[in-house]
């Protein structure tokens, strides 16, 4: 254990101890019972404090800490090139990125190649987030043999619909990609509109789909050849995930409302999408009441009444009230239009608003969800801003519900100034056929940090799962960008 990690469980204790020996009123408030308090799940499963808390205490165990990366070896990616504001080429960062798959989650080979999307743009502005396109041949593992195929939108294409929602958007946020059974490439992906600066709040979020008009390899190149049924799916529906209405109509503008990173998957020949949001008004909404939920906290009476005591009187209780994120899920036809709005598969409710990237698929027959998050954005005292965390869940269905892996839910952190070159965020697992371990992605290097340095693809490493538990695995660092394991 680590020093850091060894204050973090100090810091824990010393609350817990604080509360039950006193302190003022402390003592009176963590004992009685509040009319205010009851015990409602929602039929979710949900990231409790409870397991938040124990998590602290597996920090620094190998199992589950992001290997040390050599800062030497760390390289661009050579292809990712742009245009700035004046046409002049750039590097560009490259930061969230996901892989061509098969409906089971592994790696799809279109003609020979593997592909990925990802988030890139210029260093210097912040809004310049479009998907671009990466290529390499199945094989090359190296990070100088992916080639670049530019952005799949043209800054024309929103505007070849009739639809206003698409018209009105400004930037294109993560999600994932398909390969359909007629050997179409299927993209799903966030369509993020305009933001206002005087108030600083992002735009509405809606999950979105096109078809991607790949071409044939030629001379070893593959292009975007175009765009096809571009269409909005679902931008939240008030009960079971919150609106950006619901989040900023009344003009406070302080909450971080998610409705993004759509990830698709296939059950028994039907389409679903899992996606990051906020839990709606009938699936547990924020509020000063959910505070006194029993079903958020986990664990005994005693630690309710104890950690409620604590969150009431901690400098996080209002972002604890604002606190509702969601993994969620919807039921998509054929046509991957929106066929069904389902109940979030779990919540976080006063831990975090924010449990991104969603990341699931169905191994030994049970099901694997993932998501990133930040201790920065967390209410959980010992868990401070340099916290990077993949959370991980298990079920024996896909809707649930979800028990946590490694019994936290902990399945990596990393711990490192952000100004770190090595700082990673944005894991993503990749279930490889025929083997326990998967290949884990992320980026690398926090965009716009240095002059020499860019975001870039992290070197992958592989976690191996069986059953409710996961490992890094010991020497398993692999090439920067690789996405399997041959």
């Amino acid at each position: 254990m680590n020093f850091k990690s060894f204050a973090k469980q100090a810091t824990v204790v010393t609350l817990s101890t604080a509360i039950l020996l006193g302190g003022g009123g402390s003592f009176a408030s963590a004992k009685e019972k509040d009319s205010r308090d009851h015990k409602e799940d929602y039929g979710i499963s949900h990231i409790t404090r409870s397991d938040m808390q124990k998590l602290i205490e597996q920090q620094g165990n190998s199992k589950y800490t992001v290997p040390e990366f050599d800062e030497s070896k760390i390289k661009n990616i050579s292809s990712a090139k742009g245009y700035d504001e004046l046409g002049n080429l750039i590097n560009l960062d490259v930061w969230d990125t996901w892989p061509l798959q098969n409906a089971d989650g592994t790696v799809a080979t279109y003609n020979g190649y593997q592909i990925v999307f990802g988030l890139a743009g210029d260093p210097d502005r912040g809004w310049d987030t479009f998907i671009y396109m990466f290529y390499k041949k199945v094989g090359d593992n190296s990070i100088d043999s992916w080639k670049n195929a530019g952005r799949v939108f043209k800054d024309s294409d929103k505007f070849k619909s009739d639809e206003q929602n698409l018209r009105d958007q400004a930037e294109e946020w993560s999600g994932s990609a398909t390969l359909t059974s007629d050997g179409e490439v299927r993209l799903f992906y966030t369509n993020r509109h305009g933001w206002d600066p005087a108030n600083g709040f992002f735009g509405k979020q809606t999950l979105t789909t096109a078809q991607i008009n790949v071409s044939e390899p030629s001379e070893n190149t593959l292009k975007v050849d175009g765009i096809e049924d571009h269409k909005s799916i679902f931008d939240g529906d008030g009960k079971n995930y919150q609106t950006v209405q619901q989040a900023f109509g009344g003009g406070d503008y302080s909450d971080n409302h998610t409705l993004r990173d759509p990830h698709y998957i296939e059950e028994n020949g039907r389409k679903y999408l899992v996606f990051e949001a906020n839990t709606g008004t009938e699936t547990g909404y924020q509020g000063e009441n959910s505070l006194f939920n029993k079903a958020y906290y986990g664990k005994s009476e005693a630690f309710f009444r104890s950690e409620k005591s604590n969150l009431l009187n901690s400098p996080k209780k209002d972002l604890a009230e604002i606190s509702n994120g969601a993994l969620g899920i919807i039921e998509i036809n054929d046509d991957y239009s929106l066929k069904k709005v389902m109940k979030p598969l779990i919540a976080s409710n006063t831990v975090t608003d924010e449990i991104e990237r969603p990341n699931i698929f169905k191994k030994d027959g049970k099901w694997y969800l993932f998501t990133s998050s930040r201790g920065s954005k967390m209410t959980i005292d010992g868990i401070d801003d340099e916290d990077i965390y993949l959370l991980g869940y298990v079920s024996n269905s896909l809707t649930g519900p979800y028990k946590p892996l490694n019994k936290t839910g902990l399945v990596l952190h990393q711990d490192l100034d952000p100004y770190d070159v090595t700082w990673t965020y944005a894991h993503f697992a990749i279930p490889q056929e025929g083997s326990d371990n998967t290949v884990v992605t992320s980026y690398m290097t926090n965009r716009g940090y240095f002059e020499d340095h860019q975001s870039t693809f992290a070197p992958s490493f592989l976690l191996n799962i069986k059953g409710d538990k996961t490992s890094v695995v010991k020497d398993g660092v692999l090439e920067q960008g690789q996405i399997t394991i041959k």
